[in-house]
């Protein structure tokens, strides 16, 4: 297929108004998806050519650090230098010209290094994360086809998708870490000081109740705290809102926390999906969420409604009463 044909079916294509709707930074009229497969199908480019797609060849060698003169769509002498300098790492032949077997390993060398670049952000932003950091890792993925939503920075389940899909293909690492050994100080009413040690193991298996109360759960991000709330229309408190999730799973649990504390068998260490309990405005259990892994727990907080702790904040660390699990 020719070039002009293959430009003229995939112009016409939903995925081609999808790609410019959303451009990926600075690079505003260029859409991977698209334009990869122009080159892939397209002719042999080579020096004295022009047009976008060469645009398109040098933003990619210059993403992979092999062209940094202007990207001006002109098949010059420096691009042709640039990809024989790609050429030369690879078991390619050395041409200088962007032949089919040439494209096929930059569009993957490419593809894996950007997203390698935001690798270390991917590990650390967390789901209902508002942060610039969100944004840049939805823009890469956005620019190789992964996420399908409006690059807002919110992290929500289509950045969620996304991140999924990017660590299905083994494009990054998954951060496993089968213990993990956290040192708490915790001062009781007695101004005493004494130290817990949480041994964690992190259930990489998590049951077939507990992975999809959790999905549930998150779906809930942002509904509103309301004291009594046991609905997604009214809001929910924090019991309300583990009864309402459980009762979606056709098990039924007390109503307060510390029937649920009572209810619930005690675990010498939180594992993904137990109940983590705290003791906050009373004495005794009187707030509690699900555990996430990696010291995170999901809950209907006071300030954030449904939102994600951490059992190492200074507030809830010292207010950390055990975790327990429903059988």
């Amino acid at each position: 297929m020719g070039t002009h044909m293959v430009e003229k079916v995939v112009k016409n294509s939903i995925i081609y108004g999808y790609a410019f709707s959303q451009p990926f930074a600075a690079y505003m009229d260029m859409f991977p998806m698209v334009q990869n497969q122009l080159l892939m199908e397209a002719e042999v480019k080579q020096f004295g050519e022009t047009g976008e797609l060469v645009q398109h060849l040098q933003h990619t060698l210059n993403n992979l650090g092999y062209y940094d003169d202007e990207i001006d769509g002109v098949f010059g002498l420096l691009t042709e230098h640039a990809l024989k300098k790609y050429q030369s790492t690879k078991n390619i032949s050395v041409t200088g010209q962007a032949d089919e077997e040439t494209m096929r390993e930059l569009i993957k060398d490419e593809k894996t290094e950007m997203i390698k670049n935001i690798e270390s952000l991917i590990q650390s932003i967390q789901y209902g994360e508002n942060s610039d950091e969100v944004k840049e890792v939805q823009e890469v993925l956005h620019y190789f086809g992964y996420y399908k939503g409006e690059i807002d920075g919110i992290y929500g389940s289509l950045t969620e998708d996304a991140i999924s899909q990017v660590k299905h293909e083994n494009l990054i690492s998954i951060n496993e870490e089968p213990e993990i050994t956290v040192n708490e100080n915790i001062t009781n009413n007695n101004e005493q000081e004494e130290t817990i040690t949480v041994k964690e193991t992190v259930q990489l298996d998590v049951g077939k109740v507990n992975g999809s109360i959790i999905q549930s759960a998150k779906s809930f991000m942002g509904t509103p705290y309301v004291w009594g709330g046991s609905s997604p229309s009214s809001g929910f408190d924090c019991s309300g809102f583990i009864q309402y999730l459980y009762g979606q799973e056709n098990k039924v649990i007390p109503r307060t926390v510390s029937e649920i504390w009572n209810f619930a068998s005690p675990t010498s260490s939180p594992s993904v999906g137990d109940l983590v309990f705290f003791e906050t405005y009373t004495a005794g259990p009187s707030h509690l969420g699900i555990y996430l892994g990696n010291n995170e727990f999901i809950h209907a907080g006071v300030s954030n409604g449904v939102s994600i702790g951490n059992l190492t904040d200074n507030y809830w660390k010292t207010r950390y009463l055990g975790s327990k699990v429903i059988k």
